[in-house]
C-alpha cells in the first residue's frame, strides 16, 4: 500500500492526488457499510441456525423431568481465610476444604421446605436448604408482551439454566452454616401488607456447639434491594469467628431468539462481571471462568452476573476487606459457574454476646434511576460499551423527553430532532457540496467522454473544476462519518435499555425494542434511503453508481430485524435529511450556483 501511494504521489499532480483519495475514500466508505453488512447477516444466520440446539436440550431435560446435576462438594463453597492469609493476594482459588461443611455426594439440586415473599415488584421463593434465593419472578415486566399475567422469572432453579443465589458463613473451628444447611424457616408464605414499607422472611438453623443462627431475609416496596442479615446468638463459653460469602450460581446456556427473527439473538453480554475501585467494572465471562478461577483481594466493589436487560449483584456491606472469586463445578457434565466473593477479615462474637453479618442484593431490571441508589456505579451494568461517553448523555436526554411526553416513540423522534439540530452546521455544508457537485453533473460526463480512459487526466481536469467553483469534494463525507458514533452509540441505548422493553410507540408497534411485525417501517426507512440516493450526485464510477442503488436494499433487509425503535430513528433522521437537503438543493439551483 505504501509502494503504491508513492507512485501515485510521484505520478499524480496534486489536484489529482486529492481527487483520488476522494474517489478511494468513498469506495472505502462504501465496501466498509456493505462488509459489515454482509458480516452481520452471516454471524446472525450462524447464531440461529446454533441456537434451536440450545434450546432443544433445555426443553429435554425438562421432558424426561430430570433436573441437572451438581456436584456438591468442597468446591461448590469457598475456602474459609485465617488471618494468616487474609492480605495476600492470589491468582487462583486453592478450594481448602473446610471444617464442619458436609460433603454430599453427586445428586440434584437439593431442595427443602419452600419460603415465598411478595412485594409490589417482586415474588421470590427461598428454599430452606442452603437458605437459597431459588426463584425470583419480576412482576411488572411480563415475560411475554401478549401473556401479560406471566411474569418474568430472573432467578431459575429449574432445567439447564440454572440462576440461584447461594450463601454462608465460613469458619476453621466448630460447623457453621452454608449454602448446604437445612435451615427451618418460621412460615412458608410472606406478604407486603399495604401499611408496610419492608417484610422480612427469617430462617432459623441450631449448630451442635450451641450457636444459634438466624438468617434473615429482608424485602422493601418499589425495590430490587434485599438485604441479607446472618445473626449469631453465641450461647458458648467461647467467642465466636466466622466469614461471611454470597454467591452466584448460573449455568451457560445459549438464550432463546430475542424476537429479531432470522437475526436471532440480541448481541447482548451474558456473564459476570465484577466492579472493584482499582481495576474498575471487568467482564468475567464464562470461558475466563472456566479457564481459571479468579481470586481478587478488594476493599469494596460488588460481584454480578448479567443477561439482556436484568441483573443479579452481590453488594458486600460494611468496612471489612473481601475476595472476589469464582469457581466451576461439573465440568464433565454441564458446568455450573460459580461467582461471588467472601470477607477476609473475621468478625468476632464473643462468648455469651450476639452479633450480625450483612450483605445486600439487587436482583431486578437495569433501570438506571435504580441502579445509582447505593452510589456504588452498578449502572455500569448497563453495558454500552466504548461509546458509554457518548450512549449516556443520549439515555438522559431520551429520559428526560420522555418524562414530558410519556411515550418511547415520540421521544425517540424528538431526540433525533434535537440530533440533526446539532449537526445542522455539518449537514447543511454537505448538502451544498453535494448540490453543487449534482449541478455540476452535466460537465462531468462531458470531461468523461472527452478523456475516455484516461483516468489521470480526467481526474485533473475535474478537481480544476472544483478549485473553479470552489468545492470541496470531501465535505460530503465528513458529516457522515461523524454522525457514524451517534447513530451507534443509540443503537446500544435502544437495545441496552430495559425502559424500552415492551415499550409501545402507536397503531402496530406494540414493542419498540423488538422488530415491526408488518416490516412497515423499515420499508419507509428503506424508502427514504432511495430518496437520497435520488438527491445525491450521480457518482461519474459506474461501481460506485451501481453501490450507492444497492444500498438502500441491503440496508432495507437488513432493518427488517431491527428493533422498531431504532429503524424510527433512522427513518426520522432520513425524511429530516431529505427535507433539508431538498430545500438547500433548490436554493443553489435559484441562484445559479
Amino acid at each position: 500500500m505504501w509502494t503504491w501511494c508513492q507512485t501515485r504521489t510521484r505520478a499524480t499532480p496534486a489536484a489529482s492526488i486529492a481527487e483520488a483519495l476522494k474517489v478511494d475514500f468513498q469506495k472505502l466508505i462504501l465496501f466498509t457499510g456493505l462488509a459489515l453488512v454482509l458480516v452481520l447477516i452471516w454471524q446472525a444466520w450462524v447464531e440461529h441456525n446454533a441456537a434451536p440446539v440450545a434450546v432443544m436440550t433445555s426443553q429435554i431435560a425438562a421432558q424426561t423431568g430430570q433436573s441437572q446435576t451438581i456436584a456438591v462438594n468442597t468446591e461448590d463453597v469457598p475456602s474459609a481465610p485465617t488471618t494468616a492469609n487474609t492480605n495476600t493476594n492470589t491468582n487462583t482459588n486453592t478450594n481448602t476444604a473446610v471444617t464442619g461443611i458436609p460433603k454430599p455426594t453427586l445428586t440434584s439440586l437439593p431442595t427443602g421446605d419452600i419460603v415465598v415473599v411478595e412485594t409490589d415488584l417482586i415474588r421470590a421463593v427461598i428454599d430452606s436448604y442452603g437458605g437459597d434465593l431459588r426463584r425470583l419472578e419480576l412482576l411488572t415486566y411480563p415475560e411475554k408482551l401478549e401473556n401479560p399475567d406471566e411474569p418474568f422469572r430472573l432467578l431459575n432453579e429449574e432445567g439447564a439454566d440454572l440462576f440461584v443465589i447461594q450463601g454462608g458463613l465460613l469458619g476453621t473451628q466448630g460447623e457453621l452454616p452454608n449454602h448446604h444447611t437445612r435451615y427451618v424457616a418460621d412460615q412458608h408464605n410472606y406478604y407486603l401488607s399495604p401499611a408496610a414499607d419492608r417484610v422480612e422472611a427469617i430462617l432459623r438453623w441450631q449448630s451442635p456447639d450451641g450457636v444459634g443462627y438466624r438468617k434473615v431475609y429482608t424485602f422493601y416496596r418499589n425495590s430490587y434491594y434485599i438485604d441479607i442479615r446472618y445473626e449469631i446468638d453465641n450461647a458458648t463459653a467461647t467467642a465466636w469467628q466466622g466469614f461471611l460469602y454470597n454467591q452466584i450460581l448460573r449455568t451457560k446456556v445459549e438464550q432463546k431468539s430475542s424476537g429479531l427473527g432470522f437475526f436471532g439473538r440480541l448481541p447482548s453480554y451474558t456473564g459476570g462481571v465484577i466492579y472493584t475501585p482499582e481495576d474498575k467494572y471487568q467482564k468475567i465471562d464464562f470461558d475466563d471462568m472456566y479457564d481459571e478461577n479468579l481470586a481478587r483481594n478488594t476493599p469494596s466493589g460488588w460481584v454480578a452476573m448479567l443477561q439482556h436487560y436484568f441483573v443479579g449483584a452481590l453488594l458486600p456491606r460494611g468496612s471489612s476487606a473481601y475476595e472476589f472469586y469464582s469457581t466451576v463445578t461439573a465440568r464433565d457434565s454441564q458446568p455450573h459457574y460459580h461467582i461471588g466473593y467472601k470477607s477476609v477479615e473475621p468478625t468476632v462474637v464473643p462468648a455469651g454476646r450476639q452479633g450480625s453479618l450483612n450483605a445486600r442484593l439487587f436482583v431486578g431490571p437495569k433501570e438506571q434511576k435504580r441502579l445509582t441508589e447505593e452510589n456504588q456505579q452498578l449502572e455500569l451494568t448497563v453495558d454500552y460499551g466504548w461509546l458509554t461517553p457518548i450512549s449516556s448523555p443520549l439515555f438522559w436526554l431520551l429520559t428526560y423527553i420522555h418524562r414530558t411526553v410519556q411515550n418511547w416513540g415520540v421521544s425517540i423522534i424528538l431526540l433525533t430532532l434535537l440530533v440533526k439540530l446539532v449537526f445542522y452546521p455539518l449537514s447543511a455544508a454537505s448538502y451544498k457540496s453535494m448540490a453543487k457537485m449534482k449541478n455540476l453533473q452535466p460537465r462531468m460526463k462531458t470531461l468523461k467522454e472527452r478523456f475516455g480512459d484516461d483516468k489521470q487526466k480526467f481526474q485533473q481536469a475535474m478537481m480544476e473544476v472544483y478549485k473553479k467553483e470552489k468545492i470541496n469534494p470531501l465535505g460530503s463525507c465528513l458529516p457522515i462519518v461523524i454522525q457514524i458514533p451517534v447513530f451507534i452509540s443509540l443503537y446500544w441505548v435502544l437495545l441496552e435499555s430495559v425502559e424500552l422493553r415492551q415499550a409501545p410507540f402507536m397503531l402496530w408497534i406494540k414493542d419498540l425494542s423488538v422488530q415491526d411485525p408488518y416490516y412497515v417501517l423499515p420499508l419507509l426507512m428503506g424508502a427514504s434511503m432511495f430518496g437520497q440516493t435520488i438527491l445525491n450526485p450521480t457518482p461519474v464510477d459506474p461501481m460506485q453508481k451501481n453501490i450507492m442503488l444497492a444500498m438502500p436494499v441491503m440496508f432495507t433487509i437488513f432493518f427488517l430485524w431491527f428493533p422498531a425503535g431504532l429503524v424510527l430513528y433512522w427513518l426520522v433522521n432520513n425524511l429530516l435529511s431529505i427535507g433539508q437537503q431538498w430545500v438547500i438543493t433548490r436554493k443553489i439551483a435559484a441562484s445559479g450556483g
